[in-house]
């Protein structure tokens, strides 16, 4: 489980607020007993009702940062909204605000989400869509996002920044690396032995 402490790609800027998970992963994609594939499924309503949905643009495939508006992934606690978008190759998400249960199961996945000011949102959207090659970085550690001549402030909550850049951001991985230890404590404890 590596550290995370800086991720850089091309982006994919996705106008408008309150994006809900729903809209990310719509609801009849949750049947899935994996999590394979959803990567086809993102945003799917969406793009049907609009051939120039941003997901549709061949000049953004392959892009690893996403960029958004306000209150991004607000709606239902579905971990599939930020599953499709890691296996679509989402890496980091920057946007305005985020739902507060998005940005954690996004975290688990090692996806950090960057805050920042409206304005620079605005501006860093407007730039990749003049330029879909420009490379974005966003650093983790010091919250700056660049792009081209554009430097953004950006901000990680403290505790999820610490743990991505210290590599203790999946807990299930960091379970099963000590799994003798845990396995040791469980035999003392009556309620998990006990029976």
């Amino acid at each position: 489980m590596p550290a995370i402490t800086s991720i850089a790609g091309r982006g994919l800027p996705l106008r408008g607020d309150d994006l809900d998970t729903d809209r990310i992963m719509p609801a009849r994609f949750l049947r899935a007993v994996t999590f394979e594939g959803l990567e086809n499924h993102v945003f799917e309503d969406d793009k049907k009702d609009n051939p120039n949905h941003p997901f549709n643009d061949a000049k953004y495939k392959g892009a690893a940062i996403l960029v958004v508006n306000s209150n991004f992934g607000c709606g239902s606690s579905r971990e599939h909204a930020p599953q499709g978008l890691a296996r679509y190759g989402i890496q980091a998400i920057v946007g305005e605000s985020f739902s507060e249960i998005f940005l954690g199961n996004s975290a688990v996945l090692g996806i950090p989400c960057f805050t920042a000011e409206k304005t620079a949102i605005e501006h860093l959207q407007a730039a990749i869509e003049k330029s879909p090659d420009l490379v974005i970085e966003a650093d983790v550690a010091n919250g700056v996002v660049s792009a081209g001549t554009l430097g953004i402030e950006a901000t990680v909550p403290s505790g999820l920044r610490d743990a991505f850049v210290t590599d203790q951001w999946n807990p299930t991985a960091m379970l099963l690396a000590d799994f003798d230890k845990v396995r040791a404590i469980a035999k003392g404890l009556p309620y998990v032995s006990g029976f």
